[in-house]
């Protein structure tokens, strides 16, 4: 079956050329000129990825991310924004987009980045079960992490690096094991998106003044420890 794909943006170019050049690689397709009408298309039929354009009339990106995660919509989203700022991208990531590309793109690696949302990690690990770390758990079945007697709201992208830290404890992983791991290719060098979702997970977990459990090791990785 072919990967159903979901554009939702204002800008006809845009969608025109989306159009045509993801239904050449072979995708089904379907556009939304503005946000309100993509929840209704999402809403009929919940497709394998969605593409959004931050800025819209009526509803932007960010309110439309925002709904979909809250009616637990899991499909990945790709934000397309006209600013390269770090507060619109961690605003983006912390709402539960799966990545990000700043307008001009080259449409060579907006298709590399839907080949990397749509793709399945290589390895399936079990999906069932629980994993503690000191006072942490992480409930697979129910995707809920408690740390003590509190429960911890996660993205979906922030579950999915602690189960990987967790499944791997006190083992350094490297920035490249990581991003192949969770977003299935290598980003640029330039790219900060790992470093991230590694501060906003610290500070949910280190909320209540908790030690820090994910660590940097500096030109090595990240490791899953408690502090030394």
């Amino acid at each position: 079956m072919r990967p159903y794909i979901t554009v939702i943006d204002d800008d006809e170019k845009i969608t025109s050329l989306l159009r045509r050049s993801l239904a050449f690689e072979g995708y089904e397709i379907s556009t939304a000129p503005d946000g309100s009408e993509g929840l209704k298309l999402i809403g009929q039929r919940q497709p394998d990825l969605i593409i959004l354009d931050v800025m819209m009339p009526k509803m932007d990106g960010w309110e439309v991310c925002r709904r979909l995660r809250e009616a637990r919509i899991t499909s990945p989203v790709l934000l397309l924004t006209a600013k390269d700022e770090v507060q619109d991208r961690v605003k983006g990531l912390d709402i539960g987009a799966d990545d990000y590309l700043v307008k001009p793109f080259a449409l060579e690696e907006l298709m590399a980045r839907v080949r990397a949302l749509l793709r399945r990690r290589p390895e399936k690990v079990e999906e069932t079960g629980q994993f503690r770390y000191e006072d942490l758990l992480l409930d697979v079945d129910g995707r809920e992490v408690i740390r003590g007697e509190r429960t911890i709201e996660l993205t979906a992208k922030e579950f999915d690096l602690l189960h990987l830290f967790i499944q791997n404890p006190k083992r350094v992983l490297s920035r490249d094991q990581i991003m192949e791991r969770i977003w299935g290719y290598d980003y640029s060098g330039e790219s900060n998106v790992l470093e991230v979702y590694i501060a906003m997970l610290r500070q949910k977990l280190e909320e209540r003044g908790e030690k820090r459990v994910i660590q940097t090791v500096r030109g090595a990785g990240y490791v899953l420890k408690g502090e030394s």
